[in-house]
């Protein structure tokens, strides 16, 4: 018998789902006509909810023609159809359950349903459940980014339901991370919450924040006793730090649980209008000018019921005493909010750990960037003891190098590659033109060498205005330099800042080798050291000296290649860094290699660490790096890694 019965319930399911699959999908639309054809937002939601909840294969078709403003209304029986448009005015109808042709109408007698944006997010919305398991990966695709941008706890079982069948496994990530954030959000069953939030706690993506933190969220409350039925977060108690007594009384006032205090200017209102025969409350008006002759007055009319009571403080003190003050949780229930609160203490652990490593990544960034600007002036200046004003105008040159290659060679990346060496060699001779027609002219002559090249510096910069314009032009990194290398929301540095890093490391390597492994590099030496003495060995001083300054701005061309990928082309790009690289190369020690890379690290840091505390005011930044310099240099003038021997003038 149970056999039987159990067959016959099945049988009975059968038939109505297949009496409600034969209804269709008319019927649903007639039962909502009204609302449907008024195409109002804030009606139309019933509407949409029992086509998209009907179960019925045409029920995507149906909503995607409306969105797309092609389903009509036949104004004779109010009948829906998707419409194309014929011949004329005329436009053909095609019913949504059979998909067949039912005639021709003039646009009179039909009604065009052209729903505005707020119902086609929401038809957009209950798209979502069908498009979760479309063919077309696409679709699918836009449905995931439609829930994130609008989640609702009614796309959580058709979500969850599509996730076994998916058969992209990118995609199917994607589902799994979002019904984790929804199952946080909307799931009924607490342990289930709970459990999501646990698996999530390790997870630092901003979108699992935005889950948590409505979980606890505190709303300030206030009753005669201590509800039991809500999720209580703290009690306050009034004159505390978290809440004043005028505070707590406010609040009173506004949960219609005490008297509205009357204010110095309601006082003064209201014996403006009760003034009688020059009295107010027995009071002549003429003596009302102190604040107690005011309450006076107004005392009486209170006691004649002609104004409201005054509060006092013996008022407000029973009033605050008689009633407790505490904070609830717009989450109701208290595991979730624990687990909530403990998974959001771990990930601004673990955000505050990886906030520290962006910092530090950006900071030798910066600090790889100074560095590949100083370091032709660590030759120049550190080596020579040349004071060059106009190294940041070879930086600039650099760049402008840079951008003509590029508009004779549209490939980015090829450009790049030739760029480099054309820049150095463009560098490279002005440099050496410079030493040979005014540098060689005042060696030991400080004071005039910074004249001189800040003359040049200027020059250059109006050659640069004249040929370029003042607008600046693009330097475009190629296309494998795009975006960044992103380890989580937190962490992330771009590419072509890893590429200056390690651009900035291979001169490194150049510049230590021409120093140490080569005939070059042992002349610099030995004429730095003592040039009267290298001269009576049979090398040449101002041919080591021209080619010293040449290489030094050579490599300053190619750092103005590097920095114009990210910064703008102009005739001042090089004042953006002369004083940072003079800087760099104090600090690190004037005259080492090595130095001039500490001092780049501790410049760059340093300037980071001051933006991330007053990251509103990047002048001040600097103001305070410039300050904290220049005491460092009174506690060590010959910088971090200072030269010994005769080259420092032990």
């Amino acid at each position: 018998m149970v056999r039987l019965f159990l067959a016959g319930l099945a049988i009975l399911c059968a038939c109505l789902t297949a009496n409600a699959q034969e209804a269709g999908l008319q019927p649903i639309l007639q039962e909502h006509q009204e609302i449907i054809a008024k195409s109002s937002r804030k009606t139309i939601k019933p509407a949409i909810d029992a086509i998209a909840s009907s179960g019925l294969p045409q029920a995507q078709v149906m909503l995607e023609t409306w969105a797309a403003k092609n389903m009509w209304m036949r104004k004779s029986d109010g009948l829906f159809f998707s419409g194309q448009k014929g011949e004329g005015r005329s436009y053909e109808l095609t019913d949504f359950d059979t998909g067949e042709v039912v005639g021709t109408f003039e646009k009179t007698e039909l009604k065009q349903l052209k729903p505005n944006s707020g119902i086609r997010a929401m038809i957009g919305t209950a798209l979502v459940r069908f498009q979760l398991t479309d063919p077309d990966r696409a679709k699918r695709l836009a449905a995931l980014q439609s829930i994130q941008r609008d989640p609702e706890g009614a796309l959580l079982e058709p979500l969850r339901a599509s996730i076994e069948a998916e058969p992209d496994a990118a995609l199917k990530a994607q589902k799994q991370r979002l019904e984790r954030l929804l199952t946080i959000r909307y799931d009924a069953d607490i342990s289930a919450r709970v459990t999501a939030i646990e698996e999530m706690s390790d997870d630092l993506g901003v979108d699992v924040r935005a889950a948590l933190n409505p979980l606890v969220v505190t709303k300030l409350q206030t009753a005669a006793d201590l509800p039991s039925d809500v999720n209580i977060a703290n009690l306050l108690q009034p004159g505390s730090h978290d809440l004043s007594r005028d505070a707590a009384y406010d609040l009173l006032v506004a949960s219609d649980l005490a008297a509205l205090r009357v204010s110095p200017d309601d006082i003064r209102a209201a014996l403006a209008a009760n003034i009688d025969g020059g009295r107010v409350g027995g009071i002549p008006v003429v003596q009302l000018n102190t604040d107690a002759a005011r309450a006076q007055a107004y005392a009486e009319l209170a006691e004649a019921r002609t104004v409201r009571a005054l509060i006092t403080q013996t008022d407000v003190d029973i009033a605050l005493d008689s009633h407790v003050f505490f904070e609830i949780y717009a989450e109701p229930s208290s595991e979730v909010t624990a687990a909530a609160k403990k998974a959001l203490e771990q990930i601004e652990l673990k955000v505050g750990l990886n906030q520290t490593l962006d910092l530090t990544l950006d900071a030798i960034s910066l600090a790889s960037i100074y560095f590949l600007a100083a370091i032709g002036l660590a030759i120049t200046f550190g080596v020579m003891g040349v004071i060059n004003m106009a190294h940041g105008e070879f930086i600039m040159m650099g760049a402008y190098t840079g951008y003509v290659v590029q508009q004779f060679i549209p490939d980015h990346t090829l450009s790049i590659i030739v760029a480099i060496p054309m820049a150095f060699a463009v560098t490279f001779a002005m440099g050496v033109a410079m030493e040979r027609l005014v540098i060689r002219w005042l060696y030991a002559r400080p004071l005039e060498t910074l004249l001189a090249t800040f003359g040049i510096s200027i020059a250059l910069q109006q050659l640069a205005k004249n040929i370029f314009g003042t607008q600046a032009r693009p330097l475009t990194a190629p296309g494998w330099l795009d975006g960044a290398w992103v380890l989580n929301d937190v962490v992330s540095i771009s590419y072509i800042r890893i590429a200056i890093f390690v651009l900035a490391m291979i001169f490194l390597g150049l510049f230590l080798y021409i120093m140490k492994r080569t005939r070059l590099g042992l002349e610099m030496r030995a004429v730095t050291q003592n040039p009267r003495m290298a001269g009576s060995m049979g090398i040449n001083p101002g041919r080591v000296n021209m080619l010293t300054f040449g290489l030094g701005s050579g490599i300053a061309g190619v750092a103005g290649v590097a920095i114009g990928l990210f910064a703008k082309v102009t005739s001042d790009l090089g004042s953006d860094y002369i004083v940072q690289s003079f800087m760099t190369v104090v600090v690190g020690g004037v005259g080492n290699i090595w130095g001039a890379l500490a001092g780049a690290g501790m410049i760059g840091f340093l300037q980071k660490g001051i933006e991330w505390m007053n990251p509103s005011n990047t002048l001040a930044a600097q103001t305070y790096m410039i300050i904290f310099i220049i005491i460092f240099i009174q506690f060590r003038p010959r910088g971090i890694i200072a030269l010994k021997g005769r080259a420092a003038g032990d």
